[in-house]
């Protein structure tokens, strides 16, 4: 696991709960509480947790593996995909699980691309503290490319064997990964933005205008770069929302609520970039983006 916080500590906790041997690459307080007391998880799905773990802030420590899942959030992406030699050998594949678009692009910069294999999850979950991974919500599922991949079935095995984990893989990764830019940037960008979970959001009638606004502008922007939305879309997306928890927010605004550097460039000022580029207004996801920007180096200590 390329990344232990809310995605890499839950998905590798629950790998390595089912059997899988399992590294984790993380660093600072949250590694050395990983190395001296273990690995937490606290989940609706089930809490885990794993007393003893392999985790280093080097991945030369760990050496060649069969598969990396790379799970950094995306302002250390080129710095963590760099790093990723010692990990890669001739049949290494890197399954990336990230939000935004970008992901595939800064892994092929450093990893050959026939390795590099997307992938994505509306898991949502955050470090509550040093050696504890809080799943906050979304639906414990992966899809993921490369559905003829020796490796990826065995990968999907493992989570067949996994409590709370769902691995499946599909032939179009890229309709996936941009339904979800779509998704999480609208979901990201309110929920950040207004600092209240998703169901707050959709009950007042203002506050649902804009998060519709931020799903429209997304799928204008998705159309415009050759990535159409399916039929439907609209109400998919809100069936989603809704069926989380009320309380439910994005990483990205439980990040900015913790001081922590967020993502903001890569979901709603991506919008913000494609849209200028395609001549499509984004001026909702511009608004997110410029408001948070000042924050998206965190403040915290």
């Amino acid at each position: 696991m390329m990344g232990a916080g809310g995605i890499g500590g839950y998905v590798g906790a629950r790998l390595a709960e089912a059997g899988g041997d399992v590294s984790f690459i993380a660093r600072g307080a949250h590694l050395e509480a990983m190395r001296r007391d273990g690995l937490r998880i606290r989940s609706d799905t089930g809490n885990i947790f794993l007393p003893t773990v392999s985790a280093s802030a080097a991945p030369a420590d760990i050496g060649p593996v069969d598969l990396v899942i790379f799970a950094v959030k995306l302002y250390d992406g080129e710095k963590a995909a760099a790093a990723l030699g010692p990990l890669i050998a001739r049949k290494t594949r890197v399954v990336t699980l990230q939000n935004g678009i970008d992901g595939i692009e800064v892994l092929r910069r450093h990893v050959r691309g026939d390795k590099v294999i997307g992938g994505a999850t509306y898991l949502s979950g955050f470090i509550e503290r040093p050696g504890e991974v809080l799943h906050a919500g979304g639906l414990p599922h992966i899809l993921v490319g490369g559905h003829r991949d020796p490796l990826i079935r065995a990968l999907q095995a493992l989570c067949d064997r996994a409590v709370g984990l769902e691995l499946k893989p599909v032939a179009d990764i890229d309709s996936v990964l941009w339904e979800k830019f779509v998704t999480l940037a609208a979901f990201s960008g309110a929920t950040s933005l207004m600092r209240s979970g998703i169901g707050s959001i959709l009950d007042d009638p203002e506050a649902r205008i804009f998060v519709e606004q931020l799903r429209d502008e997304g799928m204008a922007v998705a159309a415009a770069a050759g990535h159409p939305m399916a039929e439907g879309f609209e109400d998919r997306v809100i069936t989603r929302w809704t069926a989380l928890p009320p309380h439910v927010k994005s990483s990205m605004a439980n990040d900015l609520e913790r001081g922590r550097p967020i993502e903001v460039a890569w979901l709603s000022g991506r919008m913000h970039e494609l849209g200028m580029r395609f001549s499509i207004a984004t001026p909702g996801h511009t608004a997110v983006f410029r408001a948070l920007h000042l924050h998206a180096a965190g403040t915290a200590a």
